[in-house]
């Protein structure tokens, strides 16, 4: 299974989000449903790299596990971009856990 942890502040900003794990729905290579979680994870990634232009920190293992932290001293006029960028990307994780829930869970919480 796919476990997605998202953590918010009490305003609803996304600042963290991990994946860990494999979905096993298919065989290694072929998993649609760890295809679509990746492609996801990975377009965060280079959205707040190449549209929003923000230095931020994430990790990529081999074993499944991808972690992307936003910093708190991030510029005030790029909160917003990376804002949506964030919803956008937690609301795919969300659609493909409606779909397969079985082998993906989403937990979204504010800390």
């Amino acid at each position: 299974m796919i476990n997605i942890h998202v953590v918010r502040d009490n305003e609803g900003f996304i600042w963290e989000f991990t994946v860990d794990g494999h979905a096993g729905f298919g065989a290694a290579g072929n998993d649609i449903v760890c295809s679509a979680v990746s492609a996801l994870a990975y377009t965060a990634i280079g959205a707040l790299e190449d549209v929003a232009g923000i230095k931020f920190d994430y990790s990529i293992e081999d074993s499944g596990y991808m972690r992307c932290s936003i910093p708190t001293d991030i510029p005030f006029h790029k909160k917003n971009e990376v804002g949506t960028i964030l919803k956008t990307i937690v609301l795919g994780f969300k659609q493909i856990e409606l779909s397969y829930g079985k082998y993906v869970a989403v937990l979204d919480e504010e800390v």
